[in-house]
């Protein structure tokens, strides 16, 4: 017998082999098998499952991430939300700062509307920055972050008005709270509440926006050395209590204060430390008293606190001068009078924008 057998292909019997071979049945061929019906169906429903289930994967991978607009209770800084949804935005070292509840000298809210646009953009042409890096290169510059702080409205027009105003800026701390004049109060608290929340700063400013500010000014303000950490800043006052309901201050809590408010900040702009704050961030808001008047509100708070009040007039200075930190029109207007013009108006004049930092003498 042959060490290797060759197997013909053909059907033909060998003439090698003494037995008759048996008929064999033909090859099935894989081309004509029909497949069943049912079979086809699920194929082609999985096929359609499956471009489907690619193409939603695509368009959410190239979606632009949605701006997230007032959670409930929650607030938002829309600033850091855009770094850190931008990977291809590259500041090299810079941007290593920016962490969840980044460490600064202080932080500042400009509290404004939905009727205040003009007035936003007039800042951002003059000494607030008007884009995210010039932003950043602020904060890196005093130490100091700034951002718009507003609320939310019931008006569905007005909030997309926003939405696009924030995609192009980024500029806006959210708060989940109604933006109305009468929740002033109730948005303030809001406001240092989210911002404690937020970051971690020794200085948490409460700013409007129809006010000249000088950011570096504001920065060596902060930075003198103090030994009280309870401490409440601003340019102080003291009045007699609005009775009158038709009169613009009327106060309805009157009778609980009696003829005169006791010592506090003029509201627009003043500063709390963050020992401060960190108190209210604790409070309930049902255990603190609302007066009328936001400012009027603070002050209590701060006379109940027992916190030292710094007066200090360079927040409140009529006109620019070599030490002014915050212009405005006091006692005429509470923040200038015609903001959106004032505001281009001053920071032509070089007193009030391109004065040094310090008066020579104390350099």
């Amino acid at each position: 017998m042959p060490l290797f057998s060759h197997r013909s292909s053909s059907p033909l019997p060998s003439s090698y082999s003494a037995k008759p071979l048996k008929p064999q049945k033909p090859a099935s061929s894989p081309f004509t098998t029909r497949t069943p019906f049912p079979v086809l169906v699920f194929s082609i429903v999985s096929l359609f499952i499956g471009l489907a289930g690619t193409i939603f994967a695509v368009s959410v991978i190239r979606r632009t991430p949605p701006v997230p607009v007032y959670r409930c209770g929650r607030s938002e800084d829309t600033f850091r939300s855009f770094y850190s949804s931008s990977g291809s935005r590259k500041l090299g070292d810079n941007n290593a700062g920016l962490t969840d509840r980044p460490k600064l000298l202080g932080f500042v809210g400009i509290q404004t509307g939905f009727d205040s646009v003009d007035r936003r953009a007039a800042l951002r042409s003059t000494w607030f920055p008007s884009d995210p890096d010039g932003l950043l290169r602020l904060e890196q510059a005093t130490g100091l972050a700034f951002r718009f702080v507003i609320g939310r409205s019931k008006d569905a027009k007005k909030m997309a008005q926003l939405e696009k105003e924030i995609d192009k800026y980024r500029d806006f701390m959210l708060i989940d709270i109604l933006e109305e004049y009468s929740e002033l109060p109730h948005k303030t608290l809001a406001y240092f509440k989210a911002a404690f929340k937020l970051f971690e700063a020794d200085y948490y400013v409460k700013a409007d926006d129809d006010i000249y500010l000088r950011p570096d000014r504001l920065a060596t303000l902060l930075a003198k050395e103090r030994t009280d950490a309870f401490t409440y800043i601003g340019c102080m006052k003291k009045g007699p209590v609005i009775t009158d309901p038709k009169l613009k201050w009327y106060e309805k809590s009157g009778h609980l204060i009696g003829n005169e408010y006791f010592l506090h900040a003029y509201g627009p702009i003043y500063v709390l430390s963050a020992e401060v704050v960190a108190s209210l961030a604790t409070a309930r808001n049902n255990s603190l008293r609302f007066f009328n008047n936001e400012d009027v509100t603070i002050g209590s708070w701060m006379l109940a606190m027992n916190v030292h009040h710094e007066d200090n007039r360079a927040i409140c200075d009529p006109r620019c001068t070599p030490t002014s930190i915050a212009v405005w029109d006091i006692p005429k207007c509470s923040g200038l009078c015609n903001p959106a013009a004032r505001l281009r108006e001053l920071h032509k004049i070089d007193m009030c924008s391109k004065s040094p930092t310090l008066p020579p003498d104390d350099r």
